[in-house]
């Protein structure tokens, strides 16, 4: 019998508006081939991958394009089968900005060749991370850290795997239909990623405002018939998709700050990844799409759409059908979380969960800043626990030894005081740009005691070689007096005569 537990909350959050309704209402949409690929060599961690195609080589999908630079590197696959049109440097969004790397250009064709092909999935753990390495699998919980990594934590006692299903983020909806679609895939991945680390159990934890996806998952559990599955439903509240909150709610524990969840025996996963992973070890299946909402009041046709990684965002919206005339901007992720993109010439990539485009009535009316008024509402809803109007007070003082004091790092930029700030305080944007100046601060401050530490080195050499000299000056001197001046000087003029006689 599955257990169905009911979570309690989490400190700190607030209740939002959803607003995942006109998205969630439709089935993913598995039909979309863009016309291009813009596949991106790089990943948000670890060493580029090292392009191993030609241009106008035809590749098939699935076809490895990308080599890892070392064996704990993440490969890079073909995602539409194609011809390589060009290698070169493109534009990307990555780590909530957008850079540039080397992108292999694929003009796409309708053909569905496939180069992958079941592998036997091996007993041993440390070639099954290698193959997942291989499968150039990552998070989808929007953080795309390595999964082999996070998994490769056995000797660190897991005791449960968390399966995480909550995406409390507003308009993001691509997870629920994945679990209301696949949700026998998403337990079985959980199931080997709990092999993996060595777990006792998984706790499968969705929000209660997805009720289709919580009978899936639990209809999906009882064909399983296994007694390790645990379906937590959690209390609609954002952020409960963050892990440390998550894990708060769940278990009652709390992650220390500056730890991570396997310090304190829990391992979290987002439920799209664990279906990536079963689609590798029942299909041979690279990591090649994921699973997009696109939606916001700007996109004519909202909804969750199967996409190509590498797909360019102009394509994938054009397949939405376009967008409104009143649209105002792009947001890649939700609209608590996310950042603004300047152009949709930009690759989808392993980290794009949403798509969100806005209209000029969804824009936040500009209001005015006033001075804070000490309420304390930002500290009551912040799920870290913080004191934002005190950590602000620092950033404005430049006191950098305060904000690490107040816990600066352990700020998730989740925008709950934002939301609740009267005086309309751009909280959470002076806290990244006080991560910035603290950041750079702190590599300025390295770099100042390195050079000192090469200036302190060079005066202690410099002294040591004066000394030297300052030596071999008192010998000369020391030689150089009464006779031995006398004796000296007549060997130099003895040496000069037989010079001359040689002439």
């Amino acid at each position: 019998m599955v257990k169905n537990h009911i979570a309690k909350s989490f400190t700190g959050g607030i209740k939002l508006n959803a607003n995942k309704n006109v998205s969630s209402s439709k089935t993913i949409a598995e039909q979309f081939i863009p016309s291009k690929l813009i596949i991106p060599m790089s990943h948000q961690f670890g060493p580029d991958a090292i392009p191993i195609v030609k241009v106008n080589q035809r590749i098939k999908k699935g076809e490895l394009i990308g080599e890892p630079a070392d064996k704990n590197a993440l490969a890079v696959h073909a995602s539409c089968s194609g011809q390589v049109t060009a290698i070169e440097q493109h534009q990307e969004p990555i780590v909530g900005e957008v850079s540039s790397s080397t992108c292999v250009i694929i003009q796409t064709n309708k053909d569905d060749d496939v180069s992958h092909q079941k592998k036997y999935w091996p007993r041993d753990t440390q070639t099954r991370l290698n193959l997942i390495n291989q499968a150039g699998i990552v998070g989808l919980g929007g953080g795309s850290f390595p999964t082999a990594e996070k998994l490769n934590s056995k000797s660190l006692n897991c005791e449960l795997l968390i399966l995480n299903g909550a995406e409390c983020e507003p308009f993001i909806s691509c997870d629920d239909v994945l679990m209301r679609e696949h949700a026998t895939e998403v337990l079985r991945g959980g199931m080997a990623m709990m092999e993996l680390v060595g777990a006792s159990a998984i706790l499968v934890c969705i929000e209660d405002d997805k009720p289709e996806a919580l009978n899936a998952v639990y209809d999906a559990a009882g064909q399983l018939n296994s007694k390790l599955i645990q379906i937590v439903t959690l209390p609609t509240r954002y952020p409960a998709g963050g892990e440390k909150q998550l894990i708060e709610a769940v278990t009652g524990k709390e992650v220390p700050s500056g730890e991570y969840p396997i310090n304190i025996g829990f391992i979290c996963q987002n439920v799209g990844t664990a279906y990536a992973l079963d689609r590798y070890i029942q299909l041979g299946e690279p990591q090649i799409n994921r699973v997009v909402t696109v939606t916001g009041q700007g996109i004519k046709n909202p909804q969750n759409v199967l996409v190509p990684i590498g797909s360019p965002i102009s394509e994938l919206i054009s397949f939405c059908g376009g967008y409104n005339d009143d649209v105002s901007h792009l947001i890649l992720g939700g609209n608590m979380m996310g950042y603004s993109l300047h152009t949709d010439e930009l690759p989808v990539t392993k980290a794009t969960n949403c798509i969100l485009a806005i209209n000029k009535s969804q824009e936040e009316k500009s209001t005015q800043i006033w001075p804070c008024i000490r309420c304390g509402d930002c500290a009551s809803v912040c799920p870290a626990k913080l004191l934002p109007q005190r950590i602000v007070k620092a950033y404005t003082n430049k006191n950098f030894n305060k904000l690490e004091e107040l816990g600066l790092k352990d700020c998730i930029e989740c925008g709950c005081c934002d939301v609740v700030c009267p005086s309309h305080i751009p909280l959470t944007a002076s806290f990244k740009n006080a991560k910035y100046l603290t950041e750079e601060a702190t590599t300025h401050s390295l770099l100042a005691n390195e050079a000192e530490m090469r200036h302190n080195l060079k005066k202690i050499r410099l002294s040591k070689e004066q000394m030297k000299v300052d030596r071999l000056h008192a010998e000369l001197k020391s030689n150089v007096r009464g006779d031995n001046r006398k004796s000296m000087i007549n060997d130099a003029v003895n040496r000069s005569r037989k010079l001359r006689n040689k002439k």
